[in-house]
């Protein structure tokens, strides 16, 4: 019986990738059976590697946060809604997971019907040999995670251990972090990876240059349709492994997901007001206007402003290699002088709170995390904007003063003269960097603002050493599994100095001893007050020292709908738990079970 089985499934699977196949360059997508997404892909595909980094494709961005797993699965899927892991790949219940007395090991039982794209089945090798190709060629996931995991193995066929690098007192160094494992990482067959090893004799940077255009095994509900230099087009897996009981019971109901290449968020607009963005994660200033003044079937995850979850804070970060910036008052001073007000009015079309409404620390203004600190202890710190008159008196008082009369401030003789960066197209980032940059001449800073494209932008802030941009923006982690010590960890771990390709935070290289251990603490600490005192420091030190400053407050995913085609979409209070991430990353991904067409 087991033969026959095999026989049937090979057959299929030969159907399968000859459709596949065959479907090369199609451009003709039926409308009515095609979501079409928005404002995850700004060029043209690198590749569809999912060892590699370097792709810049939709359907592979793996993130502990919630990884698109639309194509290829993680063991769990994050809920921002309540923090849950969901099992994807992973059986069992949600928070399923099992950990050892000691919290060294963690256990995972894999889903018996789960199966790859060639009728394979999914097993723990799988996730064991992920673990082990990554090391071998020091790629992302590993270099993310090794200070953390110790190994990764297999027991049997459906139960893998993730074990925890252990501290000098026997415990785990960080047991957050294989949290974030389960949510971050995509498992991938160990075939495939033995195939490409191979192909390549194990050479690390051909492995991750492979653009595996074609021989790509994947478990998600879609695989690769066609892409080009204006669509990236997938298409339902019909034999995906999810429709089994034991996980969604059915199969996706779009048939294709795509998604069109714009040149900028102006251009997206266009094509969303049209009807040919069905699920859009773009920022778009005044979205309430689109259908209360332009009557259009457009809505949003929210009603009301801000019109989503506010769980991340797009900052502004100071290179520590600018020699001005060395100096604390500089870098407090033109934090205090920003206009938030300014932005969230205008940038952000208040689809943020204001930091008056939540005073600003290294928390997010949702609940949970704004009760993990004691407010009253870090109110003198907190500033909330265009505070001109104070910002000049700090600068006054640390003797940076404009000594020639041209309008400036000099400091060891030099004036101050600063770039301001933030990728061009991404319009309410530049408006910011405007306000900051105004901030800078009201208090006589000579800062500009530089607009770069985001291809060249995204090499530069990530880089180990750089020089280019003296203030520039990007988000620190927002809503995950390890949040909010992840965000603090991202705002002021010295563990990234000295990295390239560093994605992970202080991209202004600052350092700071004692933040070190706060961060270092925080993971194995149980005690709710120990654990309160420690996040209470690491706000002081933050608004003390100003290593970078918060701009707003901002949605995790920016999640706005246009139901010409489509509809069934998740709202606030819908009751069906399914976080506002575009039916894409996460737990969101349950929405692609729940749409329908527009009767």
């Amino acid at each position: 019986m087991k033969k026959l089985l095999s026989l049937v499934l090979a057959v299929a699977m030969l159907l399968s990738v000859t459709a596949f196949a065959g479907a090369e360059g199609a451009q003709d997508l039926p409308r009515n059976e095609t979501v079409y997404m928005g404002g995850y892909q700004w060029g043209s595909v690198v590749g569809w590697n999912p060892l590699s980094s370097n792709n810049n494709c939709y359907p592979i961005s793996a993130n502990p946060r919630g990884s698109r797993s639309v194509m290829f699965e993680t063991l769990y899927m994050y809920n921002m809604l309540d923090g849950g892991l969901y099992p994807l790949l992973a059986d069992g219940e949600v928070n399923g997971y099992v950990w050892n007395d000691t919290m060294t090991e963690l256990t995972v039982t894999i889903k018996e019907a789960a199966y790859w794209s060639d009728f394979e089945p999914v097993t723990a090798n799988d996730v064991a040999a992920t673990w082990k190709v990554s090391m071998d060629i020091q790629n992302g996931n590993y270099n993310n995670f090794a200070a953390y995991i110790d190994d990764v193995v297999a027991v049997d066929e459906h139960t893998v251990v993730i074990k925890a690098k252990q501290n000098e007192e026997g415990g785990p160094v960080n047991p957050l972090q294989l949290l974030q494992y389960l949510t971050g990482v995509y498992v991938l067959q160990e075939g495939w990876l033995n195939r490409i090893v191979e192909k390549h004799n194990g050479d690390a940077a051909a492995i991750l240059g492979d653009t595996c255009e074609d021989d790509i095994v994947f478990s998600g509900p879609y695989g690769k349709y066609f892409a080009n230099d204006q669509l990236v087009a997938l298409v339902r897996n019909d034999d995906y492994w999810g429709q089994d009981a034991s996980m969604w019971g059915q199969l996706p109901v779009p048939k294709y997901i795509a998604h069109g290449i714009y040149s900028d968020n102006d251009a997206a607009l266009v094509a969303f007001k049209a009807g040919d963005i069905d699920v859009n994660q773009q920022f778009i200033a005044n979205v309430q206007n689109l259908w209360l003044v332009d009557g259009l079937p457009i809505s949003t995850y929210m009603s009301e402003a801000p019109y989503g979850i506010c769980a991340t804070m797009p900052t502004a970060w100071y290179n520590m290699e600018t020699p001005a910036l060395q100096n604390v008052a500089v870098r407090k001073a033109i934090a205090m002088a920003v206009d938030y007000d300014n932005i969230i009015a205008n940038a952000m079309t208040n689809q943020s709170p204001s930091f008056a409404d939540v005073p600003r620390s290294v928390m997010n203004p949702t609940d949970g995390e704004q009760a993990l600190f004691d407010h009253e202890a870090v109110k003198d710190l907190q500033w909330v904007g265009n505070d001109i008159e104070g910002a000049k008196a700090l600068l006054d008082e640390a003797g940076i003063v404009d000594t020639d009369g041209d309008g400036y401030r000099e400091l060891n003789g030099a004036k101050i003269e600063l770039k301001a960066c933030c990728p061009n197209g991404w319009t309410d980032w530049q408006a910011a960097m405007q306000i900051v940059a105004e901030a800078g001449q009201n208090i006589g800073l000579d800062i500009q603002t530089f607009y770069p494209e985001y291809s060249v932008y995204q090499t530069i802030f990530t880089a180990a050493s750089q020089t280019e941009y003296d203030i520039f923006m990007w988000s620190p982690a927002g809503a995950q599994p390890a949040s909010p010590w992840a965000r603090v960890r991202a705002l002021m771990s010295s563990e990234f100095l000295g990295q390239d390709n560093n994605w992970n935070g202080n991209f202004g290289h600052w350092s700071n001893e004692r933040a070190d251990e706060i961060i270092a603490a925080i993971p194995t600490t149980t005690d709710a007050e120990e654990l309160k005192a420690l996040y209470t420091e690491a706000t002081q030190i933050y608004l003390t020292e100003v290593p970078s400053f918060s701009l707003m407050y901002r949605p995790e995913s920016f999640h706005a709908v246009n139901e010409s085609v489509w509809t069934g979409y998740p709202v606030a209070g819908d009751g069906l738990n399914i976080p506002p991430t575009n039916l894409s990353e996460g737990y969101g991904v349950a929405g692609l079970y729940h749409i329908r067409n527009v009767d």
